[in-house]
């Protein structure tokens, strides 16, 4: 009922979005209705702690320590987009980008994407985590394409083309599983279970198997970004709504990347020796690599951090593919801080953008000095993004560096390479944007909300001084689920 409860409000706020999302008070329904949302997540949560798993409709929707964590970062980072979208979408109708069709179609379509994220978090059917994913690429193809600008069409076109392509091999991989696991448990849904496909996983055919992870990681890494799947994701962020940044990249990423664990996990179980881990490794290395290298030849503001989400995406598939306890942990709370700082960072460049009236770098500077208080939410956000001690991101980074050291020591120069390119291309473009004269800078009629930077840099900072224990566990007994 708890499952329930936490699907069944985004999709009622949704609509009543899609009928009354152009109205004053439609900003402050989105918000309540994405804080009702984390409500129920956080029971959820406390479920899930106190009896290890929440199942409901002949488990057909489950919750563990891995999905539980993800569905509870997943309602937060929502939670706070909306309220950052408020006062960007105010801006954007005071200077005539948005009106009232716009808005309803925003609002309607941000709470029918948080429920297929959701949707796919809670299902145990493999069958239908795909059905999720495709639905979330439906719902953000009308979001990106939200100005029906050219270019903002361009890259709503192009990010359905090649992730409908992706999502077409995530089926065929899909159906290859079912066929290796119906001689085992039989016709029917409980061959596409994942809780039941665990339990037999050392029998399922290890050729079909492994045949079938080559199309999910292909199909499921297009959405993950991983190069040379990465096309659609810097024009996807450069011409959407800012919100639309933040949880592309604080969320769907990570949702895609949840969907490459749960069938790495059968195929470790079903071959005597390691496949998918290396696979999962030389894509991450190769995504962080090109994706550094990118980032030094961007002008383009939110395309310059598009590249930086791919890079961090590459390190995490990259930790995952190595395995154990302590790089998988690593894992887990690179992904939390990751989110957290990503969206940060896109909350103060939508800001930006609306200020200076561009996205174009070379025409932006003196942050700092035209508004304090965003020029030092970009640096500040820059750092921890980084990997610059006291932030948190120092201490993912720095775990998952010494295991692989210790595991495949051939995977740390150009994991440090890149972590260095990236450091040196982020700190030089945010040190020139937010130093210097301020120039062709726009008063706002419209206070922007610095309140959701604060909450996830703070976040953030706490975690690289110091970790719960309650989170320490829960990131441990999702880490146990991977291995």
């Amino acid at each position: 009922m708890d499952i329930w409860l936490m699907l069944s409000i985004p999709v009622l706020g949704g609509l009543w979005q899609g009928w009354r999302g152009q109205h004053p008070e439609a900003p402050w329904v989105n918000v309540l209705v994405s804080a009702l949302t984390l409500l129920a997540a956080g029971n959820l949560l406390l479920e899930v702690a106190r009896h290890g798993v929440v199942c409901t409709v002949d488990e057909q929707f489950r919750l563990d320590a891995l999905s539980a964590f993800l569905v509870g970062l997943t309602a937060f980072v929502g939670l706070t987009t909306a309220w950052y979208s408020r006062s960007y979408l105010l801006h954007e109708c005071e200077q005539g980008r948005m009106d009232g069709p716009r808005l309803r179609l925003y609002h309607g379509m941000y709470q029918a994407f948080m429920f297929t994220l959701l949707l796919a978090l809670s299902t145990n059917n493999l069958g239908l985590l795909w059905v999720a994913m495709e639905a979330a690429t439906l719902t953000t193809v009308l979001l990106v394409s939200l100005y029906r600008t050219p270019a903002s069409l361009e890259a709503a076109w192009k990010y359905f083309i090649l992730c409908g392509v992706g999502i077409a091999q995530a089926l065929f991989g899909t159906i290859l599983l079912y066929f290796a696991a119906e001689k085992r448990l039989g016709e029917g849904g409980t061959a596409l279970l994942w809780s039941h496909l665990i339990q037999v996983s050392h029998q399922l055919e290890p050729t079909i198997v492994s045949l079938a992870f080559v199309f999910l990681l292909v199909g499921y890494g297009t959405k993950v970004g991983l190069v040379p799947l990465h096309h659609w994701l810097p024009d996807a962020h450069a011409e959407g709504p800012t919100p639309i940044s933040a949880v592309l990249s604080g969320l769907l990423l990570n949702v895609a990347l949840y969907a490459i664990l749960r069938t790495k996990v059968l195929v470790d179980g079903a071959l005597p020796h390691s496949f998918a881990g290396p696979l999962m490794m030389g894509f991450g290395v190769v995504s962080m690599l090109v994706a550094a290298w990118m980032l030094r030849q961007q002008h383009d503001i939110k395309r310059f951090f598009a590249y930086s989400s791919i890079e961090h995406m590459g390190l995490l598939t990259f930790a995952f593919g190595m395995g154990g306890l302590v790089a998988s942990l690593a894992g887990l709370l690179h992904m939390t801080l990751h989110s957290l700082t990503k969206s940060a960072i896109f909350f103060a460049v939508g800001q930006v953008a609306q200020r200076w009236k561009t996205h174009d770098m070379t025409r932006i500077q003196g942050i700092l000095r035209a508004c304090p208080r965003l020029g030092w939410g970009l640096l500040l956000g820059a750092l921890a993004i980084v990997g610059f001690p006291p932030f948190g991101v120092f201490t993912s980074e720095f775990l998952i560096l010494t295991t692989a050291l210790r595991e495949h020591p051939w995977a740390v120069s150009p994991i440090v390479l890149a972590l260095g390119v990236a450091f040196a291309a982020i700190f030089g473009q945010v040190q020139s944007l937010t130093l210097g004269e301020a120039a062709g800078v726009e008063n706002q009629a419209t206070r922007p909300s610095m309140v959701p930077w604060f909450w996830h840099l703070v976040v953030v900072l706490l975690l690289g001084i110091y970790l719960p224990p309650w989170l320490l566990q829960a990131y441990r007994q999702a880490a146990h689920l991977l291995n």
